[in-house]
């Protein structure tokens, strides 16, 4: 299932703004529009830079990057680490009760992301017996998707035939 993007998020982006004293100028408005265009996208500042340049060649990185902090600030995107060095960035979503979940694919660096809530139970357990009160938590695996697993499937066999040949 890929997430989209609703009206409700982009009215609650423009109401946090606001509320916060802070406009929605024309290069906020650019970069707020390819966030949520990008949805389920993991975008890196440079990766958003560079689609907003295409629609806005005015907008400089600079721009880009206290944007992109001022609206983690305001938690209407969350930062997304994995070990590679590279801060991503995706949409808060409000309909979530945790963040959700990534795999991450160390051959290519492709996130996918999975929505299943598979610690609630372990959630429960810490409460008791930590007496402790779960709030959020964040997952992520590690592994080779699908299409790296079929590159190296392919090669291996591409190995063995010119072994054997």
């Amino acid at each position: 299932m890929t997430p989209t993007c609703t009206s409700e998020d982009i009215q609650r982006i423009i109401n946090k703004l606001k509320k916060s004293g802070y406009k929605l100028t024309p290069q906020r408005q650019a970069i707020v529009d390819t966030i949520l265009d990008s949805v389920g996208k993991h975008l890196t500042v440079e990766e958003i830079f560079d689609i907003v340049k295409k629609k806005r060649p005015e907008i400089g990185l600079a721009t880009v990057y206290r944007t992109v902090v001022l609206m983690h600030e305001e938690n209407l995107i969350t930062r997304l680490d994995l070990k590679d060095g590279t801060a991503r960035y995706e949409l808060t979503r409000e309909d979530e009760h945790h963040t959700h979940h990534h795999l991450v694919c160390i051959k290519c660096s492709q996130v996918l992301e999975f929505m299943d809530d598979l610690l609630d139970p372990i959630e429960e357990e810490i409460g008791k017996k930590y007496n402790f009160k779960v709030l959020d938590h964040s997952l992520k695996f590690y592994g080779i998707c699908n299409e790296c697993a079929k590159e190296e499937t392919f090669k291996e066999e591409t190995e063995y035939d010119k072994r054997e040949g």
